[in-house]
């Protein structure tokens, strides 16, 4: 999904941490660009299309969220309308910064299009409804799979539902869906599983604490990375506890950056940076001891020393043995035209 093959795609997920404000929805906005992620992630929901009104909350929005509220009242609180979406989407044009969102029913999704969102991001929950995937997949737009609660089985149904569908791009993302997830649950290899069960573009949705594990699924060959932010961890909502504020937010990008350029294109070699200090940090052959023309040299006569301007210490034993051809004083290089 790299827009920019050389970039890993960061996508800061604002989520419904607006509140059900636009003007807080605004300032997320401003909040992902200055992190310089590369887009910003709201969710489209129609709350009557998603959930009964006999749907629980999840634990972790009970604790966020507590109180008789239930999951469609909370999500009532919670949805943008098309006017918002508009409004979000002018700003972003404005600021510079992609405008993705997650679609959670087939009118929000058409929504979207009708607001020529270029890419779909698909929740996690989403994997076994394959109707709904085969709805996006119509729509002929890169997909982002998240692929949390999912075995391997469930993944390849829904891959392959897509993909007979219609074949778009399709990034698959690991992802463990509880909000902050535990460190020991976030099984980063499984990204590797991934990517050798269906050749496909992988990467990282992280609702762990901190930026770390993050960092970690680049190095590991993350080619998207998803992160939800808020402007106050303090605010009241289900998702704000477990997500990063602005300043982290910040790090996040800036050290994800710091790390892909790390990486480096594999080829062994030393670089550009380091070649002024090979004859500073090497070693060459050097006398031991003051030497006579015509000394024939021997193991103890030589030491190897810095600086690394001179016979390499592994043409040692093509010296011993030589006679000199001039005097050499302790510590002196010793160079072939020296030798006979």
């Amino acid at each position: 999904m790299k827009h920019n093959m050389a970039k890993v795609f960061i996508i800061a997920e604002a989520g419904v941490n607006h509140n059900g404000s636009l003007e807080l929805a605004l300032q997320l906005v401003d909040a992902a660009k200055a992190s310089g992620a590369d887009a910003v992630k709201f969710q489209t929901f129609r709350a009557d299309l998603l959930a009964t009104a006999a749907a629980h909350k999840a634990a972790y929005q009970e604790r966020a969220v507590p109180g008789s509220e239930s999951q469609l009242q909370m999500l009532q609180r919670l949805q943008l309308d098309a006017e918002a979406h508009h409004r979000i989407i002018e700003h972003c044009r404005r600021v510079g910064i992609e405008f993705l969102s997650s679609p959670f029913d087939t009118e929000s999704a058409d929504l979207l299009e009708s607001m020529d969102v270029s890419i779909y991001k698909i929740p996690s929950g989403e994997i076994t409804n394959t109707p709904f995937l085969k709805y996006l997949a119509r729509k002929g737009k890169p997909l982002i799979l998240s692929t949390g609660m999912s075995t391997l089985g469930e993944v390849e149904d829904a891959v392959h539902c897509i993909v007979e569908t219609c074949n778009v791009p399709l990034t698959l993302l690991q992802c463990v869906t509880e909000y902050p997830a535990p460190y020991a649950s976030v099984n980063l290899r499984a990204m590797h599983t991934l990517k050798q069960a269906f050749g496909l573009p992988v990467g990282y949705s992280d609702h762990t604490p901190g930026i770390e594990i993050a960092l970690a699924a680049v190095g590991m060959g993350a080619e998207v990375i998803e992160k939800h932010f808020t402007l106050d961890r303090s605010l009241p909502g289900p998702d704000h506890a477990a997500s990063l504020e602005p300043k982290e937010l910040k790090q996040m990008v800036t050290a994800i950056r710091n790390v892909e350029s790390a990486l480096g294109d594999g080829i062994k070699a030393p670089a550009s940076c380091e070649l002024p200090n090979i004859v500073v940090a090497r070693k060459s052959i050097v006398a031991s001891r003051a030497l006579l023309r015509g000394h024939s040299l021997s193991e103890v006569d030589l030491s190897v020393k810095r600086p690394g301007t001179g016979l390499s210490p592994k043409l040692l034993t093509s010296v011993i043995g030589r006679t000199l051809r001039v005097d050499l004083e302790k510590d002196e290089l010793i160079e072939w035209n020296q030798l006979n």
